[in-house]
């Protein structure tokens, strides 16, 4: 039960991003085109499973992309909301398909698995 929570908690996520990009009217290609870049972060995987993961960790985690929507609203910045919502956006659309945080033991190891 737990786990279906945290994918309707992603669905939310996702969803509640869809709104506030669409509340500022930008581009729905720019959406699309960008909303799987934060999965560039696997890259990382090539130096090895250790370094993978964190840098990977660090691209789907909720805290850098809301910081990112927060500095967009205080700084008034239109393009930091974008990349802000597209990325926040993302990690809700991995949540809701099951993919989690990743642990330095493998690739395939995440913190979803664990719940």
């Amino acid at each position: 039960m737990v786990k279906k929570f945290l994918h309707i908690e992603g669905l939310m996520v996702l969803l509640a991003m869809i709104y506030i990009y669409s509340l500022y009217e930008f581009s729905w290609w720019i959406f699309l085109l960008f909303i799987l870049s934060p999965d560039v972060s696997m890259l990382a995987y090539l130096i090895d499973d250790r370094v993978g993961a964190k840098v990977y960790n660090l691209f789907h985690t909720y805290t850098l992309s809301i910081f990112m929507i927060l500095l967009a609203i205080f700084l008034k910045s239109d393009a930091l909301m974008m990349i802000g919502s597209i990325w926040t956006a993302h990690i809700g659309m991995d949540r809701l398909f099951g993919y989690g945080l990743k642990y330095t033991s493998a690739f395939k190891a995440t913190h979803l698995q664990k719940v």
